[in-house]
């Protein structure tokens, strides 16, 4: 019997003793955050034999400060599923809470796990530890030793392998230095010193938060001027004008906005292009209901960390211009790089045949990788489809657009 028919038919998964337990997926999806989730419903809906693994919303739930708000706004928050009956607004009205905007972090972690609950009954909850090629599909070791096969395999597992440490912090103690989305506790920081390294919307609400809970904080940011989301809101008040130049996603400025709702054609633009406008939708700005919150935190704009040394329980910081700084802590707001090589589930053979850029893989339609079967959701699919699949706004092309590749080839394996 060949791997491929042994894949196909109904062997169920072994232990590694050689004991079995759990049936064979058509589809397995590795992540259970809204692009995980999201997926696994469509293809659900689609009448697709899907697995999907992973703690549902655990990046949102775990990893991002108590108190954050959403900087998207509310109608492009809402995780796609084939009917649109599972929206934010219905999610809202089931528990009776108050729609608010900006969006709560919580609420939306909340709702994510909801979503879950009314779509997705099956989700396993256990960690993947390897995805192996196995024949002409993946066999997925998870951590209890139970292994299962599948045809095919969609990576929906997040951004949270690729925090960005600029070299400059890397032989500071972990202690000292924080990623800000690495789920740390605001009020564990009162009264400390904290320095905020970055000018996004990460790092800018991390220093609100800190400020507001009692952490003598300043602000770090290479830009000479800080820059804020949506300060020209009367381009959204021209009717069908204004419909022309931003589209209901509401990412990038006038006109890229329009572009980057089409990531089908976004993926048609030239790469070097194409970064551009990725880069420019997505630039370092903070939400305007910002600057209120950060008017008595000390903000050094047009500045960077030079050295970095840690003495004893403070962390000294030379600044380009000469200044020190001395500090308690160091949270960095400094983004995130995408390089799937830091899945650690994909083994080495994997990775060795994907075609990647700069640690993108390189997609064709239907989130196709370079390894046949192999599919890639979120971040890691921005530089070939653009911004919009660094948002939840994107569940809804991505979802679409795979489960239809999926049905396509099963139509051409019969």
């Amino acid at each position: 019997m060949s791997s491929e028919t042994q894949l196909l038919s109904p062997l169920r998964p072994t232990r590694r003793d050689g004991s079995s337990r759990v049936p064979d997926a058509e589809v397995a999806v590795i992540g259970a955050g809204p692009y995980g989730l999201s997926a696994a419903a469509h293809l659900k809906s689609a009448g697709v034999d899907v697995r999907i693994l992973g703690k549902p919303m655990e990046f949102w739930a775990d990893r991002m400060p108590a108190g954050m708000l959403l900087r998207s706004p509310r109608v492009a928050s809402n995780i796609s599923d084939p009917s649109a009956s599972h929206r934010l607004d219905a999610f809202e009205s089931a528990n009776g809470i108050a729609p608010a905007a900006p969006i709560p972090v919580e609420t939306f972690a909340e709702y994510g796990q909801w979503f879950h609950r009314r779509l997705i009954s099956n989700l396993d909850q256990r960690e993947v530890e390897a995805i192996e090629i196995f024949g002409n599909g993946f066999r997925i070791l998870v951590n209890d030793g139970i292994s299962f096969l599948a045809k095919r395999v969609v990576v929906a597992a997040g951004i949270g392998p690729f925090q960005q440490i600029p070299k400059v912090f890397r032989s500071l103690p972990t202690a000292q230095v924080i990623h800000c989305y690495s789920g740390f506790r605001v009020r564990a920081f009162a009264g400390k010193r904290v320095a905020v390294i970055g000018a996004g919307q990460s790092s800018l609400e991390s220093a609100a938060l800190l400020h507001e809970a009692g952490a003598e904080v300043e602000v770090i940011a290479r830009i000479a001027h800080l820059r804020w989301i949506g300060q020209h809101p009367w381009l959204h008040r021209l009717g069908p004008i204004s419909s022309m130049l931003y589209s209901r996603h509401d990412i990038g400025p006038a006109g890229i906005s329009r572009l980057v709702a089409a990531p089908n054609l976004v993926r048609r633009v030239p790469l070097e292009w194409r970064d551009k406008i990725r880069t420019r939708a997505v630039r370092a700005a903070g939400s305007t209901w910002l600057p209120a919150r950060l008017k008595d935190v000390n903000i050094k704009t047009g500045r960077f960390v030079a050295e970095a040394r840690s003495l004893g329980s403070q962390v000294q910081l030379k600044l380009n211009d000469g200044s020190v700084s001395f500090v308690d802590h160091v949270i960095l707001g400094t983004g995130y790089s995408v390089d799937i090589s830091r899945y650690k589930f994909l083994s080495p053979a994997i990775v060795k045949q994907v075609q990647v850029f700069d640690g993108y893989p390189v997609l064709d339609s239907g989130f196709r990788s370079s390894l046949p079967g192999l599919h890639f959701l979120g971040a890691p699919a921005a530089r070939t489809f653009g911004p919009l699949l660094y948002f939840v706004a994107g569940t809804e092309f991505s979802s679409i657009a795979l489960t239809s590749e999926v049905l396509k080839h099963r139509l051409v394996a019969r």
